[in-house]
């Protein structure tokens, strides 16, 4: 694993919320961090293609997709060691230490080299982290610049309209107690898009706007952060 003697700060306080709760954080959260598989089987990813998770916890979702997508190899950064000492375990254990290499690191500081990469990344993924990110629109804007003409994939909490506003109030506020933050802003952009007829982009929301899968060109990120 690469990248320790970070900031600290939000390090700090991710350490202090997932020090125990990684140990069952897989458990509970697979009843609503809703959409992770269909975000991964959307991937569309090939041999010798170099994927990023930003914010990949305890590693699930890599094991998941290296399972899935053979000859990919994998990059998965999170600002909680506590998280990656987890992301590590799960990682050796299902035999793909040769394929996944952690890093650990803030979202707002993104870059292939963090890895010890010359090029672009291929596809990067936020899975339910946008909504944890202090500076969400620079960790979006550099992931889009570290995917160059690659792709850019979402899936996280929607703006809940859906829901009713007593549920969506106790949502947030439960939410809240995770450090988790909707980002209302991003989908509602993304939604523009659409019915502009972006033929790059596709969007896929769940039902009562509780959570929503994206994905778009790098190119397609800068302007959804403008």
């Amino acid at each position: 694993m690469v990248g320790e003697g970070l900031p600290e700060g939000h390090t700090e306080l991710m350490d202090s919320v997932y020090r125990r709760q990684r140990h069952v954080y897989d458990f509970t959260r697979k009843y609503y961090l809703l959409g992770r598989d269909d975000l991964i089987g959307r991937l569309a990813v090939k041999p010798g293609d170099i994927v990023v998770e930003i914010g990949c916890g305890t590693g699930r979702n890599l094991v998941k997709m290296a399972r899935r997508y053979d000859g990919v190899r994998f990059c998965g950064l999170d600002a909680s060691r506590e998280m990656l000492k987890s992301a590590e375990k799960a990682i050796a254990r299902a035999g793909f230490s040769d394929r996944i290499q952690l890093a650990h690191g803030l979202a707002e500081d993104l870059s292939p080299a963090m890895f010890g990469l010359e090029t672009p990344f291929d596809v990067a993924v936020f899975s339910y982290s946008l909504s944890m990110i202090p500076d969400w629109k620079q960790a979006f804007r550099r992931a889009g610049a570290a995917v160059g003409d690659g792709r850019v994939h979402i899936v996280d909490f929607g703006d809940l309209r859906g829901l009713g506003t007593v549920a969506a109030s106790i949502l947030r506020f439960w939410l809240r107690l995770f450090h988790v933050t909707p980002r209302d802003e991003i989908l509602r952009k993304i939604e523009s898009l659409q019915h502009l007829g972006e033929q790059s982009t596709s969007l896929r929301i769940l039902a009562g706007h509780y959570a929503f899968v994206w994905q778009g060109r790098g190119k397609t990120v800068q302007s959804l952060v403008l």
